[in-house]
């Protein structure tokens, strides 16, 4: 079946115009001023008269299968569903683990990305999680990443007191093993790394960095605008040449003290001259908010959600005055190319596949397509995962 959308402002997330497109098989076909189709009877028109299309979310740090349990059994946080990913615009999704690798499993983590792929998304995930000697699938970090399908890399935790602290020489020995299997697979093969809010921050990256040979760009630092040191050390990172994972749902205005707001660091980043097109920003969703004392101790814990993405693209856009092409490159372009999905994901061009959401003038979503099948229409979500209400 074909489908022409057509009267689209295109943000591809540069600015097209007004721009009709064309879609079959899960792919763009053509993008053009003007397209008037006949001879086919099986084709779907779409007009939306001039509405904001970008490209669909691509989301790399997600507890899909839950996450949490600091606080007992009765914390681990739910699976996450299909609609509310789709809802709130993700059409690209990258599992991994959390604190908990002991009731957590990789091995289950690749059965829900394949559940989510078969319900009409794209999901990927990350080997490994906090502990180190790190949790795999097939014992071996190498194998996972050339083997497994859905495994494009490696997480591990670091400057956290729930990290197995590991040392220079363990982090070196990580990130080689999945360099290399991302050569030979051609996948990105890189180390999700997340950072805890230790003034240690990014000291132990730095000095994997020193002491060997490998790239700044190995490695993705996630939470990064955690608390305002890494913010800080953030920029440097940037400017070394490495990438970097801002968290949505992390916000001074929602209760995460001496945090910085993912708009706000953008927005510093382009007021200092600093490149940020390996900025990405991510949800985090589903995985456990715990809140620590001075002490350490657990005194509060809440579930993270999945519309921080698009109140984050709206800060950018009304409160930090970027263009939407700005707005939309740390959420969709940046992240493909990160965690190497730029074939398929992360721009409207002919070619990559038709993942796409569209927005009304208050740049909220109305409709989700994730190749090319409508997932959200009019803000209500028509398919739904097996096992959803």
């Amino acid at each position: 079946m074909f489908t022409l959308v057509k009267n689209a402002n295109v943000y591809a997330p540069e600015a097209l115009g007004i721009r009709d497109i064309l879609i079959a098989a899960g792919k763009i076909l053509k993008i053009e001023n003007k397209m008037d189709i006949t001879g086919i009877d099986d084709i779907n028109i779409i007009d939306i008269q001039g509405q904001t299309l970008i490209p669909g979310f691509v989301d790399g740090h997600v507890h899909l299968i839950g996450g949490g349990g600091e606080g007992g059994y009765h914390t681990r946080t739910p699976e996450v569903l299909l609609s509310h990913l789709t809802l709130s615009g993700i059409t690209t999704v990258v599992g991994l683990l959390g604190t908990d690798c002991a009731t957590r499993h990789n091995d289950s983590l690749y059965a829900k990305a394949k559940a989510l792929t078969t319900e009409g998304i794209t999901a990927y995930m990350f080997t490994g999680g906090y502990k180190v000697p790190t949790e795999t699938i097939t014992q071996s970090i190498q194998r996972d990443i050339v083997f497994i399908d859905r495994v494009i890399g490696l997480k591990t935790a670091l400057s956290d007191h729930r990290s197995s602290q590991p040392s220079t020489e363990e982090l070196s020995r990580m990130a080689s093993e999945a360099r290399v299997a991302g050569l030979i697979s051609g996948k990105c093969g890189r180390v999700v790394v997340h950072l805890g809010n230790s003034p240690t921050g990014f000291n132990p990256l730095c000095d994997v960095i020193k002491q060997s040979d490998i790239p700044v760009s190995q490695f993705i630092p996630t939470h990064a605008n955690r608390t305002e040191l890494l913010a800080e050390q953030s920029m440097m990172w940037l400017k070394k040449g490495g990438y970097i994972d801002l968290t949505a749902g992390i916000n001074p205005d929602k209760g995460a003290k001496g945090s910085v707001k993912a708009s706000s660091f953008l927005a510093k980043c382009k007021a200092n001259g600093i490149d940020t097109s390996k900025v990405c920003i991510s949800s985090d969703g589903n995985g456990s908010i715990p809140l620590f004392n001075e002490k350490r101790e657990l005194i509060g814990l809440k579930v993270a959600g999945f519309g921080s993405l698009l109140y984050q693209l709206k800060e950018m856009i009304q409160t930090e005055n970027m263009s939407i092409t700005e707005a939309v490159i740390p959420l969709t372009q940046a992240p493909a190319q990160c965690l190497g999905l730029e074939k398929d994901k992360g721009e409207i061009s002919p070619g990559k596949d038709a993942d796409f959401l569209i927005l009304d003038k208050n740049l909220d979503i109305q409709h989700t397509f994730a190749k090319g099948v409508c997932h959200v229409r009019n803000g209500v979500a028509q398919i739904k995962g097996t096992f959803e209400d």
